[in-house]
């Protein structure tokens, strides 16, 4: 008996001990580098000019949906492991693809810097590292653009917007950059937009009943007649004579539509276009609709850009980012 317990004494010291090397090692870890939305992709040259980089582009540089033209989800800049080293190795998205004796696809964490996310695909033969992406891809994303959520998130703490306008009308908080401001404040409406060198970025909120929609075939028509009875109602275009211009979803695309999670609520995302009825201006939103059953309502939330003849993919990015820091504040005398 004393001597299994003098064994599994020493197991315990090796496990701590251990243990203790790691979490040491995480703690020095120098801070990840790198533009939000920008991919190291460590590949050799001969891999990435022929079918396993083009099976890479089909993954990772695949178009973003919902906007006016095609963009990439990612930036994606390659390098061969010879020159992997230095600062390179603290960039913070990176995916590793190799030919190898071993046929694996795993994601590390916090490898040479934090926070850090590195997808690992290897293969004997290029038709195994092809099979790897097309089985991993789909992880491997999720991980990266949950981390540049959270890294865009981080930024925005630097300066957030103090008004007190969502928290009045819908006793809401979001984390907003200062740059955003309220620009309209009524009865169940608020809108918030940034000004950009060619056009706005904003982001509106209001609420409507809980039993508005129902998950079946009706629910994108549903959604549509009310973004475009909101967009009447509070977001008028520019005058034009004899015609009536406000905002809608563009009648020509129809929005495309996910299951999603905001703040531990269930939540439909919608992504599209709208544009100006009567007039020629357009863009891309996100909407998030989201089941606060808690105040027996559906809040929504949307970010839109106008940004003619510029890229927005790293400004709807943002919106997101903004929209997934929702709290429901908590009144006085709840728990």
């Amino acid at each position: 008996m004393k001597k299994k317990l003098r064994v599994f004494s020493v197991l315990l010291f090796v496990a701590v001990l251990f243990g203790c090397k790691e979490t040491n090692k995480k703690s020095y870890l120098p801070e990840s580098i790198g533009a939000i939305n920008n991919l190291t992709v460590v590949i050799e040259n001969d891999l990435w000019k022929g079918e396993v980089g083009d099976k890479i582009r089909e993954h990772f540089a695949a178009p973003v949906v919902g906007l006016t033209w095609d963009e990439p989800l990612f930036n994606i800049t390659n390098v061969p492991a010879s020159v992997f080293s230095g600062a390179l190795r603290n960039t913070r998205a990176v995916l590793y693809v190799q030919k190898d004796t071993l046929n694996i696809a795993h994601i590390k964490t916090d490898m040479y810097a934090r926070p850090q996310k590195i997808g690992v695909i290897k293969g004997h033969n290029n038709k195994e590292i092809i099979a790897n992406i097309d089985k991993k891809a789909t992880e491997i994303i999720a991980a990266f653009k949950k981390q540049e959520i959270d890294e865009a998130q981080k930024r925005f703490l630097r300066s957030l917007n103090k008004e007190k306008a969502l928290e009045n009308q819908f006793n809401i908080s979001l984390n907003i950059p200062s740059i955003y401001k309220v620009g309209r404040e009524v009865d169940n409406f608020v809108w918030i937009d940034h000004q950009i060198p060619k056009g706005t970025v904003n982001v509106i909120a209001y609420a409507v009943p809980a039993n508005s929609f129902k998950t079946d075939s009706t629910l994108v028509k549903n959604i549509v007649r009310m973004r475009d009875s909101i967009g009447e109602k509070y977001i008028p275009g520019p005058d034009v004579e004899g015609k009536i211009t406000h905002m809608r979803t563009e009648p020509a695309f129809s929005p495309n539509i996910f299951p999603a999670e905001i703040s531990g609520m269930k939540a439909i995302e919608v992504r599209g276009i709208w544009d100006i009825k009567n007039y020629p201006m357009a863009g891309p939103f996100i909407t998030y609709i989201i089941d606060d059953t808690k105040n027996n309502r559906k809040l929504v939330l949307e970010g839109f850009t106008f940004a003619p003849a510029t890229e927005k993919r790293d400004y709807m990015f943002q919106l997101e980012a903004i929209l997934k820091t929702l709290k429901i504040n908590v009144k006085e005398g709840e728990k």
